[in-house]
């Protein structure tokens, strides 16, 4: 699990409770810096709450995922969506459940597209 994760779970944390949910053993300085430097990146927020302060995320997870989406596309895809669904869609480990729900969310977005 990663910082982002956490705090998107969680709601917020201090850097005690991020830490804490974290699978590698990190020090207190590490996270505390990860959590600034996605701070001024303006993904993360923080609130003083005594002597620490409660960070909490400014990006939806959703968001976030999209980003990340529409970089990989671009830059290993070269922009095609098709390519990217194909390649998502071609792993083997995919069980029937979920190559069903793909269909239903693909067909559903086609009648969107299609009533215009």
């Amino acid at each position: 699990m990663d910082v982002m994760s956490v705090l998107w779970d969680l709601g917020s944390a201090t850097v005690n409770e991020v830490s804490a949910q974290l699978d590698d053993d990190l020090a207190y300085t590490t996270v505390l810096t990860v959590l600034r430097i996605l701070e001024s990146k303006g993904l993360v927020g923080h609130e003083r709450e005594g002597r620490a302060h409660r960070y909490h995320p400014l990006l939806a997870r959703r968001e976030a995922g999209r980003s990340v989406l529409d970089r990989l596309r671009e830059k290993v895809y070269s922009g095609s969506t098709e390519m990217l669904v194909a390649n998502l869609v071609s792993d083997e480990r995919l069980s029937a459940k979920t190559i069903r729900r793909l269909r239903k969310l693909l067909d559903e977005r086609l009648e969107k597209e299609e009533r215009g």
